[in-house]
C-alpha cells in the first residue's frame, strides 16, 4: 500500500513553495501527499502580494476528511499563520494520535514577507514543539525562536540545544543562510548526539521552496520507515540533486524542478 503523508500548510500560487512544493517533493519520493490548506497566498517569485487565512472550520474539515479515510502515518506542517490555527492543528494531532510530525516553522517567505502573525511564536513553542518528531528551522527562523543572533562560532549547536529543550524531539538547523562560502552544513540534534550533513554550496537563484521541499522529503522518508537521521540524509541528498536544475522562471527567486536530477526515488 502506498504510504500517505498529510501536509498542513499554505498554498503558493507560484507553485514553488507551500502545499505545491510539498506535493511535488513527496511524489518524487514515491509517497502519496494529502493536503489541508491553511491559507491562500497570491505570490510569485518576487513577493507575496496578498494572504487570506482560511476559516478554522474549513481547515478542521479538511483534516477530518483526510484522516477519516486515508492511512496517514506522518503529518508535515508548514505555514500555519495564526495562534488559532496552531492550536487547532495541535488538537487534531492529539485527536488522531499522530506520532510522526515534521514541523517546518514557516515564519518568513523567501521574499521577506511575514507568514506568521505576531504573537503566534509562543503558541508554536507551547502547542506544537512537544508534538514534533523533528523541527526544521533555517537560521533566521532559529534566531527568532531563540531570541538571539546565531552568527558566532558554536552558536548553531547552542541553538539546537535550546530548541530541543523547548520540547522538540529532534532539531534540524538548516545551514543555507550561514556564511560558509563553498559548503552548506545542516546540524541535527536529538538531545544526545549531533549529526552533520555537509554538501557543496550550489549557487543558483532558483531556491524558492527549498525549506518546504526539504521538510516534505523528510516526512516522506519517515513514512517509508527510515529513522530521523536517515530520513534527513535521504532528503538532503534529494534536495542537493535537484538544486542544479532550476527552471529559470520568474524575475526573483525561482522554482526548482522537483523531478530532475537522478530520478524520482531517493533512498
Amino acid at each position: 500500500m502506498r504510504k500517505c503523508v498529510l501536509t498542513i500548510a499554505g498554498s503558493d500560487s507560484g507553485a514553488g513553495a507551500g502545499i505545491q512544493a510539498d506535493m511535488k517533493s513527496m511524489a518524487a519520493q514515491g509517497v502519496y501527499c494529502l493536503t489541508a490548506i491553511t491559507a491562500i497566498t497570491a505570490q510569485n517569485t518576487t513577493a507575496v502580494k496578498k494572504v487570506q487565512m482560511l476559516d478554522l472550520k474549513m481547515i478542521e474539515a479538511q483534516i477530518d476528511a483526510v484522516m477519516s479515510d486515508f492511512p496517514v502515518t506522518v503529518v508535515k506542517t508548514g505555514m500555519l499563520g495564526s495562534t488559532q490555527i496552531i492550536e487547532l492543528v495541535a488538537a487534531k494531532l492529539k485527536q488522531y494520535r499522530i506520532k510522526k510530525v515534521v514541523l517546518d516553522p514557516v515564519m518568513v517567505a523567501k521574499s521577506g514577507d511575514l507568514l506568521l502573525e505576531e504573537g503566534a511564536q509562543t503558541a508554536l513553542l507551547k502547542e506544537l514543539f512537544p508534538l514534533a518528531s523533528i523541527i526544521t528551522p533555517n537560521i533566521p527562523e532559529a534566531e527568532v525562536l531563540c531570541g538571539r543572533s546565531l552568527k558566532e562560532p558554536g552558536a548553531l549547536k547552542e541553538a539546537a540545544r535550546i530548541l530541543h529543550a523547548a520540547g522538540a524531539s529532534t532539531v534540524l538547523l538548516k545551514g543555507g543562510h550561514a556564511q560558509e562560502q563553498n559548503t552548506v552544513t545542516d546540524i541535527l540534534f536529538d538531545g544526545e548526539r549531533y549529526y552533520y550533513y555537509r554538501a557543496p554550496r550550489i549557487y543558483t537563484k532558483d531556491t524558492h521552496g527549498t525549506g518546504c521541499t526539504f521538510a516534505a522529503a523528510i516526512a516522506a522518508h519517515l513514512a517509508l520507515g527510515k529513522t530521523v537521521p536517515l530520513a534527513v540524509k535521504a532528503a538532503r541528498n534529494y534536495l542537493q540533486s535537484i538544486l542544479p536544475y532550476g527552471l529559470n522562471l520568474g524575475h526573483g527567486s525561482g522554482p526548482m524542478d522537483h523531478f530532475a536530477g537522478k530520478g524520482c526515488l531517493y533512498v
